[in-house]
C-alpha cells in the first residue's frame, strides 16, 4: 500500500471521510493559545481549506502557551506567521488571511465566503458575542471555546451546551450580552467546570491596553480546548457521531 499523509486518517474516517475534508471550508477566528492549536490539527487532519482571523502580533508573553509563538515569529501579524506554519506542514492547504479586528463594521468581510464550519477562539467578550450572534443569524455549523486561563484540571474540560455551562467567567460576561440581545444560549462549546477561587494566579495590575488583568494559564489546558474545538469540526465534517 502506497502511504501518503493522509493514510492515517484515512484508516480511521474512511476515504470518503478524507474527501470531505478535502472540501471542506473552515473558519477559525482567534489565532492564539486556544486557536492555534485548532489550527494545526485541522491541517494535519486534512482540511482543504482555512480563513484565519486576527488582528495581533506575536509577543514574548505568549511563548508559554501559543504553538506558532517561537523566537522567529515575535513581533510577526499571527495570521502571516500561522499560514507560514501551516503551508509547511500541508503546501496544497488554501488559506485565506484576514489580518482584522473583529468588530460589527467588519463582519461583512469576515463572513464574505461560504464557510462549512466554524470555530470561535476568541478571548474577547464584546468581540466574541458579536462573532457568535452573527454565526447563528447566518446558520453556520461551530463550536465556540470558553475560557480556559486559571485552569488545571483536565478532567473538568468537556464539550456541552453554551447553556450548561457553570464555573466559567467568560461565559457568564458572554451569556449576560447574548441574553440582553436575545441570542439563543443553545450552541456548542468547549468549557471547563472547574471551580477556580484562588486568584493568586490573576495579575496585580490591570494592563493599559487592553485594561484587563493578566490571568495565569498553561499550554496544556489551552492546547486541549482547541484540540476538542478541531475535533469537533472533524467530526461533523465527516459525520461521526
Amino acid at each position: 500500500m502506497v502511504q501518503n499523509k493522509d493514510t492515517r486518517t484515512a484508516l480511521l474516517l474512511g476515504t470518503e471521510g478524507v474527501k470531505n475534508l478535502k472540501n471542506a471550508h473552515v473558519l477559525v477566528a482567534g489565532c492564539g493559545a486556544v486557536g492555534g492549536f485548532a489550527l494545526e490539527a485541522l491541517a494535519r487532519a486534512g482540511i482543504g481549506k482555512l480563513t484565519i482571523v486576527d488582528f495581533d502580533t506575536f509577543d514574548e508573553t505568549n511563548l508559554n502557551r501559543q504553538l506558532f509563538a517561537t523566537i522567529n515569529t515575535l513581533g510577526k501579524n499571527k495570521t502571516t506567521a500561522v499560514k507560514e506554519r501551516l503551508l509547511l506542514i500541508n503546501p496544497h492547504l488554501k488559506i485565506t488571511e484576514k489580518n482584522i479586528k473583529i468588530s460589527s463594521q467588519t463582519m461583512d468581510e469576515i463572513f464574505n465566503e461560504e464557510y462549512n464550519f466554524v470555530i470561535d477562539a476568541i478571548d474577547s467578550v464584546n468581540a466574541k458575542s458579536l462573532f457568535i450572534e452573527e454565526i447563528l443569524k447566518r446558520k453556520i455549523p461551530f463550536i465556540s471555546a470558553m475560557g480556559a486561563a486559571l485552569k488545571t484540571d483536565l478532567s473538568k474540560i468537556k464539550v456541552s451546551s453554551f447553556h450548561k455551562t457553570i464555573e466559567c467567567p467568560l461565559a457568564a460576561f458572554v451569556r449576560k450580552k447574548l441574553r440582553q440581545r436575545g441570542v439563543s444560549l443553545k450552541f456548542p462549546v468547549v468549557f471547563s467546570s472547574e471551580c477556580v477561587s484562588d486568584k493568586k494566579a490573576l495579575a496585580p495590575e490591570k494592563d493599559i491596553e487592553t485594561n484587563r488583568r493578566a490571568m495565569g494559564s498553561l499550554v496544556t489546558v489551552t492546547g486541549i480546548f482547541g484540540l476538542m474545538c478541531a475535533h469537533e469540526a472533524i467530526l461533523f465534517l465527516t459525520q461521526k457521531e
